[in-house]
């Protein structure tokens, strides 16, 4: 008998751990940027689904145990989204930029005792949004992993505490949190990786 595998999806139709390689299979298949892998274990499964997948992913192997894509260049028909924080908490703004030509289609903010993460969490709530109501699949580029991690799991896990200064900012979690649970979504969202691509076309250039 073959032995019980378990298949993290970081990045497919509806991210998260699956038991049979068919619910693995309908997440990704003619999914842009699908990034998955099988584990032996549940246990080694969720923890890797809640870690950078790029530690789990190894492309010299390939094959039914590990399969995933990733980008090699950047994706110049995406829309690339970043948060500022001046303060941990402190006033918070985020915005989206279109990455061909670097024109800023979105920006919100700033709010006060935000911080970056939730910042960069409703970028990426606020880009989905806009480009389901407009119709389009266009991938989303982020910077952030942490934001990656709320977002697939539909859950803004903010330690920050509401005060009467960043109530507006809770108000806005709510909405994104139901936005995610209540809508699906095609549109990819990839990891920007900075290290190879110098800073995200978003980012507000404050470092």
């Amino acid at each position: 008998m073959a032995q019980k595998r378990y298949y993290v999806v970081w990045q497919g139709v509806t991210p998260g751990v699956y038991d049979t390689w068919e619910a693995c299979k309908a997440q990704v298949a003619g999914y842009k940027q699908a990034l998955y892998k099988s584990f032996a274990s549940r246990k080694e499964a969720e923890e890797a689904f809640s870690d950078n997948p790029w530690k789990h992913l190894n492309p010299k192997k390939t094959g039914p145990k590990t399969a995933y894509s990733a980008a090699t260049a950047i994706i110049r028909e995406s829309l690339a989204v970043d948060a500022a924080c001046s303060g941990n908490p402190g006033r918070m703004e985020y915005r989206g930029v279109y990455v061909k030509d670097g024109t800023e289609i979105f920006r919100v903010g700033p709010m006060e005792e935000g911080t970056n993460n939730i910042g960069e969490f409703l970028a990426i709530v606020h880009a989905l949004a806009l480009l389901q109501k407009n119709g389009k699949e266009t991938p989303i580029y982020t910077d952030s992993m942490n934001a990656l991690k709320w977002v697939a799991k539909k859950k803004c896990n903010t330690k920050l505490e509401q005060t009467e200064r960043n109530k507006i900012i809770f108000d806005w979690i709510a909405r994104a949190e139901k936005w995610l649970r209540e809508n699906s979504y095609r549109n990819p969202i990839l990891k920007w990786e900075t290290k190879k691509w110098g800073e995200i076309p978003a980012d507000f250039g404050r470092k």
